[in-house]
């Protein structure tokens, strides 16, 4: 039986139209009749040639539906093909990620594989299920396949529902989304070009270096005159010869001292090697005592010449401040540090110390007064070396304050001292709240045991004084001071109160400290070196003695650091709760319940662990004030600053520590565990 196909909608109505027409004629030729008949009959004829004209097309009227719909059919058949020979790779996928339909080109990319049902997981890995668009907001993945990038544009597209009087519409963000009648439509950009161009353009952009020879002068004096020549020209060998292989042009600008400039392409070689030419120079030994170690500065992405030669001035002088025998590299806001395992050399002259501290002695005759502070929770260091610029300042006339919030357990024996002491001002200490309302712009404000603006005791300070002064013996990090008037940061020192009693020597002859203020800086050396067992040089025992021909006492000092039974208990629970990570390395938590200063008590933990025989690290941690402390200590075998630079702390390279906040203790151990196995596979332990 054949099927009559019915209009609807607009084209029934289309379709009626000559129906429609006849009637409103014949009303028209009535009314036409009645004002005059002639015009009537003459009408007529016309209205009769209509009609006849409106039968005939009326009995034709299914061969007009059905061209109609021959139209409508051939119409979607032409947007089938051109859909699916679309030069775009276009695909259909359910609400569940599954591939429906894709177009030729799409078919091309895959490889003609099957599609019904399938995953797009299954096709595209970099298309997971988190990535599905939820709401009516595009998701873009980036996909390689056969050697080309694609830019995967993942839309949603919803229809009310699926009847054959709906057509399928995108709805509004804020519409609610019917899981029911929801698809996914895939679009695949082909990017390999721009992505070819854009990272030829980002290989081709060049790198300006700066390298250093630590060690120079002292090197050469290790060995015998007959062969330093040979050793100056195996090192310049050894760079030259990994210069070529990233194919850079170097130039020598002094006997120690070099620049050099490649393409940023041979870069990732380089981090890749981890700069494996430090261990090469310092592997060279042809009978020299002293091993040569050199320093690297690199400046990437940059815009200009001249913006990326300051990049790698700021990361040269960065690696310097550590310790030499390192690579720094400045991307834009961004620092990468590699190296930096060996013990920092200890200069044997002092000429350095002098000239700081006659910089140092004229900053302070030109201020009226001096503001000093070390770093929050103070220790016995940074006390010690604040007491010592103190005296400075007094032995020049200028009133002196020492900035200290909280006086921790450690530091309140020495401090007791100076407080009643008519020998000392009532405001010799202040805090906080009191500094900000007294410095201004005849204020020299002075940082000691510190040189990062957050560890500070009170960072406001360095924004409202306009010449500051840095003592401090640990490794700088990638925040540091802007705009140090003077900035004496020596790794190699035990202490800051080493640094301190070297300047002090150099000041003048009126100096002249007091037994209290001796003992405080001795102590600060004696804390910082373990009894003078880590860290220690020449100069160590020279700033030592210095402090000792000044009055300072040995068994007073002893005295003023023992332990109460609270706080001898809690070590060694601590220590008897060590777990023994990898072999090696000795972590442990130390409580803070009923202790004044237990960063300082874990310290000291830290410190008694590396007696443990095969222990080369050791990491304490304590949760005070709403933080996760952890003190790290070595001895020789492992840079601790290094693992915890990792973590956002810092230090030098046998001492060093870090703060976690939002975090749990055991989130805390898992992220410098997790930190010792990476390093330690990679080869950087």
């Amino acid at each position: 039986m054949k099927k009559r196909i019915n209009a609807k909608g607009a084209l029934r109505i289309y379709l009626s139209w000559p129906i429609i027409l006849s009637l409103l004629l014949v009303y028209m030729n009535i009314a036409i009749y009645m004002v005059n008949s002639e015009a009537g009959i003459l009408m007529l004829g016309f209205v009769l040639f209509y009609i006849a004209i409106s039968a005939v097309l009326l009995l034709k009227r299914s061969t007009i539906t059905g061209e109609l719909v021959r139209f409508a059919a051939d119409y979607g058949q032409v947007q089938k093909q051109l859909l699916k020979e679309m030069a775009l790779p276009y695909a259909i996928m359910d609400k569940e990620g599954k591939v429906l339909w894709g177009n030729g080109e799409f078919q091309d990319i895959i490889g003609n594989q099957k599609l019904a049902q399938k995953p797009v997981s299954s096709i595209f890995p970099e298309i997971k299920d988190s990535v599905l668009p939820k709401n009516m907001q595009d998701q873009t993945v980036k996909i390689v396949r056969n050697e080309k990038t694609y830019k995967a544009v993942l839309r949603r597209i919803v229809a009310p529902d699926f009847t054959e009087d709906e057509s399928w519409v995108f709805q509004d963000e804020d519409s609610v989304l019917n899981d029911t009648n929801s698809l996914i439509a895939i679009y695949l950009y082909d990017e390999t070009e721009i992505t070819t161009l854009t990272r030829e353009k980002t290989e081709q952009k060049l790198v300006i270096g700066l390298l250093y020879i630590d060690n120079y002068e002292e090197a050469l004096e290790s060995i015998d005159e007959v062969r330093r020549s040979l050793l100056i020209a195996l090192i310049d060998r050894k760079i030259n010869k990994y210069m070529q292989g990233i194919d850079a042009i170097i130039k020598k600008l002094e006997k120690d001292k070099y620049i050099f400039m490649f393409k940023q392409k041979y870069l990732a070689q380089l981090q890749a090697n981890k700069f494996n030419i430090l261990e090469e120079v310092r592997a060279v030994n042809i009978g020299n005592e002293m091993s040569v170690t050199i320093s690297m500065g690199l400046g990437v992405n940059t815009d200009s010449y001249v913006t990326g030669y300051e990049y790698a001035r700021a990361a040269m002088d960065l690696a310097l401040g550590r310790g030499g025998d390192q690579a720094v590299i400045k991307d834009k806001e961004r620092l990468l540090y590699y190296g930096g395992k060996s013990v920092q050399i200890e200069k044997n002259t002092r000429v350095k110390a002098r000239v700081k501290a006659h910089a140092l002695k004229e900053f302070v005759e030109g201020k009226d007064k001096v503001v000093i502070m070390g770093h929050s929770i103070a220790d016995v260091d940074s006390f010690g070396a604040a007491i010592g610029v103190y005296r400075i300042a007094k032995t020049l006339s200028k009133k002196a304050h020492i900035v200290i919030n909280e006086v921790t357990t450690s530091v309140r024996p020495i401090m007791k001292r100076f407080i009643n002491n008519p020998d000392y001002d009532e405001d010799l200490f202040i805090k906080s709240d009191q500094a900000l309302q007294i410095v201004d712009n005849n204020t020299l404000l002075v940082i000691v045991d510190v040189n990062r603006p957050s560890y500070t005791e009170c960072q406001e300070l360095l924004e409202l004084t306009k010449t500051v002064v840095i003592l401090d013996h640990h490794r700088q990090s990638g925040e540091n001071v802007e705009n140090a008037a003077l900035s004496y940061i020596e790794p190699y020192a035990s202490s800051s109160c080493e640094l301190v009693a070297e300047i002090l020597q150099y000041i003048g002859e009126g100096l002249k400290l007091r037994q209290a203020e001796a003992d405080a800086m001795y102590a600060g050396i004696m804390i910082d070196t373990n009894n003078f067992l880590t860290k220690t040089g020449v100069r160590t025992f020279e700033a030592a003695a210095f402090l000792r021909r000044n009055g300072a006492d040995v068994t007073r000092i002893r005295k003023s650091f023992r332990s109460d039974m609270d706080e001898y208990r809690t070590k060694a629970e601590a220590i008897t709760a060590t777990e023994i990570y990898l072999d090696h390395y000795a972590i442990t938590i130390c409580s803070s319940e009923g202790i004044s200063s237990p960063t300082i008590l874990a310290a000291q933990v830290a410190n008694e662990l590396l007696n443990i025989t095969n222990v080369k690290a050791s990491f304490v941690f304590t949760d005070f004030n709403g933080k996760i402390y952890v003190s790290a200590r070595s001895i020789d075998e492992v840079n601790v600053q290094i693992i915890m630079e990792k973590l956002g702390g810092g230090g030098h390279m046998s001492v060093a520590g870090a703060q976690f906040t939002d975090c749990t203790l055991e989130d805390a151990i898992h992220n410098v565990k997790t930190t010792l196995a990476t390093m330690s596979k990679e080869g950087d332990l």
